[in-house]
C-alpha cells in the first residue's frame, strides 16, 4: 500500500514527507529541591541535564560538560571560566548530587553547566531557584 502511495506521489511530482525528528532542547534542571522549597541544612541537591552528557572535567568533548552550583550570585557568562570559591561549587568529577551547608534564610541557587575546562555554556544551560533554609 505504501509503495502504491509513493508511486502516486512521485507521478504527481510530490515527494512524500518524512517524519520530523524530535527536537531535543539542551537544558539543566534541579530535580530537588523545588523552587520555593523550605529545607533544612545540609541541603540535598539533585541535578539533571537534557540534550548533553555529564562527563568529568579535563577534556573538551562536544556535547558534554559538568555541573556547577552558584550560591547567591549571578550566573557566569557564556565562555567564561566558572570561578572556584565558596559561592561557586564545582562538580568536575561528574557528580549529579550534592549536599550544601547553608545558613538559615533565603538563598538563590544557580545550576550552571560548563565544558571540560569549566567554561560556561551560558544562559541556555542555567536554571535558577530560590529556597529558604530553616
Amino acid at each position: 500500500m505504501y509503495l502504491l502511495l509513493l508511486l502516486v506521489l512521485v507521478a504527481c511530482g510530490k515527494k512524500p514527507e518524512e517524519p520530523a525528528a524530535p527536537k531535543s532542547a539542551n537544558r539543566v534542571s534541579f530535580v530537588e529541591p523545588a523552587n520555593g522549597a523550605t529545607v533544612a541544612s545540609p541541603v540535598k541537591v539533585k541535578m539533571s541535564v537534557e540534550g548533553m552528557t555529564v562527563e568529568p572535567a579535563g577534556k573538551l568533548v562536544p556535547g558534554t560538560g559538568h555541573f556547577h552550583l552558584i550560591i547567591d550570585q549571578a550566573l557566569v557568562p557564556e565562555g567564561t571560566v566558572v570561578p572556584a570559591d565558596d559561592a561557586h561549587k564545582h562538580y568536575g568529577k561528574g557528580q549529579t548530587e550534592a549536599e550544601l551547608v547553608l545558613k538559615p534564610g533565603k538563598h538563590k541557587l544557580v545550576l550552571q553547566f560548563a565544558d571540560g575546562e569549566h567554561r560556561s555554556y551560558g544562559e541556555s544551560m542555567v536554571e535558577t531557584i530560590e529556597i529558604t533554609v530553616k
